[in-house]
């Protein structure tokens, strides 16, 4: 009897203490991780909060170099050639502007520029219309003698070279119109055989009327 007893309180006694060897150890569980976000065979998000980018790697665009050079072929150069201004101008010289259409009335008559002292070969004289550039056309004279019968008076200065006598030289320059906005305008300057600046002046002049300067050579 006291043998069946005392195997009955040890059989008790190790339950007791397996019990709470069970209680003490955490139970432990495997954690199953699985891929986010999957990419589908185009390179696409199927799911979660990523931006959804389309895929650029498998696409071949379209490309012919061909197109572009036969549809919209390149060109270094315009079309049209430049031309000099005032080209393809028609005025009539014998015509300016009326006072109605926005002209004026006041004639401009001869004018004296002065005279200046040179004693070089020759002197370059270039004109440029200085205001409004409108179509003013000029003829020059030296002594009395057409040596350009017809300037084109533009944004540039353009001119001619003159030999010179002893003694006095005059040289016009003849209004030959008003161009579209009257009276005729013009820089006109003066050089030296060495190209320095000896002379500069302007000029307002009706139809007809002269700008004279007198070049005078020892």
């Amino acid at each position: 009897m006291a043998k069946i007893y005392v195997g009955f309180l040890f059989t008790c006694l190790f339950l007791s203490f397996n019990g709470y060897g069970q209680t003490d150890i955490p139970t432990q569980k495997p954690l199953k991780i699985e891929t986010g976000n999957k990419l589908d065979p185009n390179g696409t998000n199927d799911k979660g909060t990523s931006l959804r980018i389309p895929s650029v790697i498998d696409k071949n665009p379209d490309i012919s170099l061909k197109d572009s050079l036969n549809k919209n072929p390149v060109k270094m150069l315009p079309d049209r050639e430049l031309v000099q201004a005032g080209y393809g101008m028609k005025i009539d010289p014998k015509i300016g502007k009326t006072e109605k259409e926005g002209g004026t009335s006041q004639r401009f008559g001869d004018m004296y520029m002065g005279d200046i002292k040179n004693n070089g070969k020759f002197v370059g004289i270039v004109c440029r219309d200085h205001e409004y550039v409108d179509g003013d056309r000029v003829k020059i004279y030296l002594n009395d003698k057409v040596v350009d019968p017809n300037v084109l008076l533009t944004g540039t200065f353009k001119g001619i070279n003159l030999d010179l006598e002893k003694g006095f030289n005059r040289l016009d320059f003849e209004a030959l119109n008003e161009g579209s906005s009257s009276p005729n305008t013009a820089q006109v300057d003066v050089y030296d055989d060495q190209g320095a600046l000896i002379y500069s002046n302007k000029w307002l002049l009706s139809t007809g009327s002269k700008a004279t300067l007198i070049i005078t050579k020892e």
